[in-house]
Parts: structure tokens; sequence; C-alpha cells
């Protein structure tokens, strides 16, 4: 799907076209489907409408995100102590070889309470813990993000995320860049550059749910540029909160967001994305 929509130049459509695929659209139009029906076949019109509404309310559970994901993506576990030593002895006794690359999760074009341009929450989540983790091993930090297929013109994550980087987290980032759209890109573009400054060993930094896709973009992109590159993948965003046993089945907005990420993740993967 991605290498004929880049062929047909529909590589901005991108964005439109998964969200017509995902939760809610697919169960509205079931329900607009089940409605046009009723004055023809009103029993199977129901059913239908009764479908849609168990969907609705499934995808916006917080339960059926938790086990779509685990389903679907089996996302890796997250970095242990003893792999955080390793990473740590592996920059010490090689310095240079080995980097952490964040990858950027869309920015706000504009934040009026900072009066400038901000990350949103999953770029900022995703570089908090990649700060925390280079602190951690002494590995060197990137950060790979440009502004999006669907994007508002302006700087890219990588610019803003490097500005954070340096004036509120207190540790800059050694590598930017700031010239992709997405996941694909993001390896396509982040691999020749680490690989000129001698990286041999990537650790990716991104939310557990966008794991999957994104080890196997840097896999690809790897292999294209020669390979000799190790990869390891240091999952986010691992926790949830879901207090009580009724209250993960509820919809919620958290739950709707989980499962659009997991079914989004899912697809691309398929679509090879």
């Amino acid at each position: 799907m991605h290498t004929w929509l880049a062929t047909w130049g529909l590589t901005a459509w991108k964005p439109a076209l998964t969200a017509l695929l995902l939760p809610p659209l697919p169960w509205i139009a079931l329900v607009l489907w089940g409605a046009w029906g009723l004055s023809r076949r009103q029993r199977a019109a129901w059913v239908w409408m009764v479908l849609a509404c168990v969907g609705l309310w499934a995808s916006s559970s917080s339960k059926v995100g938790t086990a779509l994901t685990q389903v679907l993506l089996s996302p890796p576990a997250a970095l242990q102590s003893e792999q955080r030593l390793a990473l740590q002895r592996e920059a010490t006794q090689q310095p240079g070889s080995v980097a952490i690359v964040v990858l950027g999760g869309g920015r706000e074009p504009w934040a009026p309470e900072y009066d400038a341009p901000n990350l949103n929450r999953w770029s900022l989540e995703r570089l908090r813990y990649g700060v925390w983790l280079s602190k951690q091993t002494g590995a060197p930090l990137a950060f790979s993000g440009g502004v999006g297929h669907a994007g508002s013109p302006g700087v890219s994550e990588a610019e803003v995320a490097t500005h954070i980087a340096a004036n509120e987290f207190q540790h800059p980032l050694r590598w930017t860049e700031r010239d992709s759209r997405d996941t694909r890109e993001n390896a396509q573009r982040s691999v020749p550059l680490l690989r000129a400054a001698g990286v041999r060993h990537i650790v990716i930094v991104t939310h557990g749910w966008h794991m999957p896709r994104s080890l196997r973009a840097f896999e690809q992109a790897v292999a294209a540029t020669g390979g000799g590159m190790a990869l390891s993948a240091a999952p986010m965003g691992l926790a949830y909160d879901e207090p009580t046993f009724v209250s993960q089945w509820l919809p919620s907005a958290e739950g709707m967001a989980r499962v659009r990420h997991v079914l989004r993740e899912w697809l691309g993967l398929l679509a090879g994305a």
C-alpha cells in the first residue's frame, strides 16, 4: 500500500485514508447502513445497528485496547536493569558506537501558553524517556521527526525537541533528523546519518504499540545500507491506569485512543508502511 501511494503521489493522503478505516467511522457507516435498510428489511437492519453499537462500545474500551495490543502487535517488554547496564558498558568501552534514537510522534505548530511550537503528548513522553535512558547509559541521543504528511508548515519536531532537550531537560541532542514524514522515513534517514557517525548499535525509543512497525522499518533501512548494525527496542508508555475491572470495560477517551493506535499500527504492518 505504501509503495502504491508513493507511486501515485498520494502519500499525503495516508492520514485521511487511515482515519476512514479506524473507529468510529466504520461503526457510524454501519449504523447508517442499518438505518437505510429499516424500511426494507427491518430485522436485518436492527442487527446491523446493534452490531455497530457493540462495536462502538468495544472500540472505546481500554480492556479491548489492551487485549488487541497483545494479540495484534505483541510489543517487546521494557528494558530491564541488566540490559541498561549492558548498554552502559558498551557505550563506555566503545565510545560513539551506541546511539539512542527517539522517534517523533507529532507536534503542535503553535502552543499559545509557550508562545512557541511544542511537542505533542506522544513525542514529549518519548523524548523524556530517551533523555532518562541516555543519562542512565551514557549513550548519546538522537531525535527523528519532521512535520508529517498532514502537518502544518513550520519548524520540525526535531527542531522543537532540540530546544526542549537542551533548555528543559538540560541534556542536548547529539543528532537530529528533521526531514522524515513517517516511521519508514524516520528509519531511512536516521540510519545513514548514524552510520556515517560510526554508530554500530541503535536503541529505538517509541511507544510499545509503535515498536513492532518501527523495528521493521529500521531493520529494512539497515539491510538497505549494507547491514552490520545492531538494533535494540526500548519501548515506553507500557503502563495503563485501570483502577477497577468495571472501568476497564466502560467507554472512555483513553480506551478509544488505545484501540485506534493499535489498529492503526496493525494496518500499517499489513500494508508495509
